[in-house]
């Protein structure tokens, strides 16, 4: 049995589970969730059952797909209902997400929601004694009259006390490590989130299900789940509910945010093809996304994934997009264009293929004529920023846009690099650009077509790719022109020949490089590593490592002396173990070791976004110093 054969369970149904059991199956609920991941199951309509022994049977019942009570979940051994099976059998299955906001629902928390700011980082950062880093006193939220316009909304109590519960369950995660935060560990997160979601704060409950779901990919193995995805998760949730104690007015909406919300409908749009891609997930997905643009140049995309891996997304490419009546392919949408009536777009640019929608293909448009044009005519630095914007670590997530950029390039051969060969191209204003495969999948063209490229230098080319978030300008390159001027080539679906390129003898003048950027071999990693070796094992292996009085000399050297400083105060509270008069240990302080880890994690984030905003900005150069020593 995996996770995937198993209904999803309402986080409050897992969380109830296991509030009911007694201690003593608390300390076997572990094994039990191993022990049922290795029987059968069966799926008959809306029911899941599992077998537990030869004579015991577990059954879920999702109507509507998802396990919403515990009287759901039904187990035929002589201890039940006070059996492990029912929580095991909870906490196996993938958690559900909450319901979708209705897309005409009034939102009720703020009229506009803000970028969120990075906490300015600390040297030595103070911890607290309660449940979570001192928060501001703040007064019940009440409606705005004439003599109280002035002051701006902060939080409720009611959701003052759900943050700290988030507080409290995301430093006891970072206490225990993925090791030890086993299935007890995440029902306290799990009831966390549900709080939050009733007292309004979906932002913070989303990214403590976040923290649930990635604590259960790393314990089963799972070979998409990557420690620096757990790190994020667990900084923003505890980042988020930090904030909502102090945050205020519009800054408070964002931190609240808003709960899912479906398609919302977006009218008749004029929509002209740019590119397809493939999608090829670690989970086994597979599938095909089209991009296309508005006549005001936003950005929606069509897709269509699936169980099925790389061979699905090789046929999917060729299949009629679903959307309206359209008979297009995936690859035909991508260099033609729709007139879509009764559209609906989600808040991330998906469109949606509801029975309303009606489309018909129209005329598309070539890269150099308008409307598509006008994407390249943003300088590559405001395109890099805005890219920054979407893919940042701890974004508003209502932030919206888009991490492609639009570039004219000259190619300027291969580079050799630790992790393999990447093509170097100058962009506008003479900027280097490292251009790398979006998969290297044999099955999918982009490593081949990437090969035939760098052995072209000096061609010219307009190029569409992802931006990599690194201290050198670095996309990986998704789409590009025809050599010959004719068309585009989808580089992950299309084949280059060499009698595509231009003739290698040709003379070829080409300008030296860019040297990086200096923050490209920034000792930053010595700080970040630390805050990622926290994840598997908790504080106390942290706190084993030793002395770090190299590396922080190390760090201040290079212009950092606010990452050395939170290197040690990291690592000291990591090993700070106070005794009471008697020599016992005392309990360590969870609370204070969560706040220098959120201040360091978050600190790397801030650094490592400047120093590549920097990167695609030469003359900017050495903001990332700045960010150290402003501090």
């Amino acid at each position: 049995m995996t996770a995937a054969q198993l209904p999803p369970v309402a986080p409050e149904v897992t969380a109830t589970l296991v509030e009911d059991l007694s201690p003593r199956l608390r300390k076997r609920l572990d094994a039990a969730v191993t022990k049922l991941g290795a029987r059968p199951t069966h799926r008959d309509g809306d029911t899941v059952t599992i077998a537990v022994d030869d004579e015991t049977e577990l059954r879920l019942h999702a109507p509507g797909g998802v396990v919403a009570t515990a009287d759901a979940i039904s187990c035929g051994c002589l201890l039940a209902p006070a059996c492990v099976h029912r929580a095991a059998a909870a906490c196996a299955a993938p958690t559900a997400d909450p319901a979708p906001e209705p897309a005409d629902r009034p939102d009720r928390t703020a009229p506009e929601p803000v970028p969120m700011t990075d906490p300015a980082p600390m040297t030595d950062p103070a911890p607290t004694t309660g449940s979570a880093p001192a928060l501001t006193p703040a007064t019940p939220t009440a409606p705005l009259t004439p003599d109280s316009a002035a002051s701006p909304e902060v939080a409720s109590p009611a959701q003052r006390a759900a943050a700290d519960a988030l507080w409290s369950a995301g430093a006891a995660v970072l206490e225990a490590g993925v090791d030890g935060a086993g299935a007890v560990t995440q029902a306290v997160l799990l009831r966390a989130a549900h709080t939050a979601r009733l007292r309004q704060l979906p932002r913070a409950a989303g990214a403590a299900l976040s923290v649930v779901t990635l604590l259960r990919a790393a314990r089963a193995g799972d070979p998409s789940y990557r420690t620096a995805d757990l790190v994020t998760a667990l900084a923003e949730l505890l980042g988020t509910a930090h904030r909502v104690g102090t945050a205020s007015g519009a800054e408070l909406a964002a931190v609240r945010g808003r709960a899912r919300r479906p398609y919302s409908p977006d009218g008749s749009l004029r929509l002209y093809g740019l590119f397809t891609e493939p999608v090829v997930t670690d989970s086994g997905h597979g599938g095909a996304r089209t991009w296309v643009a508005g006549s005001d140049g936003r950005l929606c995309t069509v897709g269509d994934v699936a169980p099925g891996g790389v061979g699905r997304a090789l046929g999917v490419a060729d299949r009629a997009v679903r959307l309206g009546d359209s008979a297009l392919t995936h690859r035909e949408l991508g260099r033609a264009g729709l007139a879509v009536s009764g559209a609906t777009v989600s808040p991330d640019g998906r469109l949606g293929a509801g029975k309303g929608v009606k489309a018909v293909s129209a005329r598309g448009a070539a890269w150099t004529e308008p409307p598509l044009a006008a994407l390249w005519e943003t300088p590559p630095s405001e395109q890099a920023a805005r890219a920054l914007r979407s893919v940042s670590r701890y974004a508003d997530p209502e932030g919206g846009g888009s991490d492609l950029l639009f570039l004219d390039v000259e190619l300027l051969g291969a580079v050799r690099e630790s992790g393999g060969t990447c093509l170097l191209a100058r962009c506008e204003g003479g900027t280097a650009v490292r251009l790398t495969v979006a998969d290297d999948d044999p099955a999918l063209a982009h490593r081949d077509n990437l090969t035939l490229l760098a052995a072209a230098p000096g061609t010219r080319l307009r190029i569409i790719g992802r931006l990599v978030p690194a201290p050198h300008p670095r996309l990986t390159l998704l789409a590009c022109s025809h050599p010959s001027g004719q068309g585009t080539i989808d580089l992950g679906f299309d084949r280059l020949r060499r009698a595509d390129l231009p003739d290698p003898a040709a003379p070829v003048h080409l300008a030296p490089p860019q040297p990086e950027s200096s923050g490209a071999h920034s000792p930053l990693y010595l700080l970040e590593r630390r805050i990622e070796q926290t994840v598997p094992a908790g504080r106390a292996a942290l706190g084993m490592l030793g002395d770090v009085t190299a590396e922080t000399r190390r760090i201040r050297r290079a212009g950092l002396p606010t990452a050395a400083g939170l290197l040690a105060a990291l690592c000291a509270s990591a090993a700070r173990r106070e005794r009471d008069l008697f020599g016992r240990l005392l309990p360590a302080d969870t609370d204070g070791f969560a706040t220098y880890w959120l201040s360091a994690a978050r600190y790397t984030a801030a650094v490592a976004e400047s120093l590549c905003a920097a990167a695609w900005n030469p003359t900017r150069d050495g903001q990332a110093e700045h960010v150290g020593r402003g501090a």
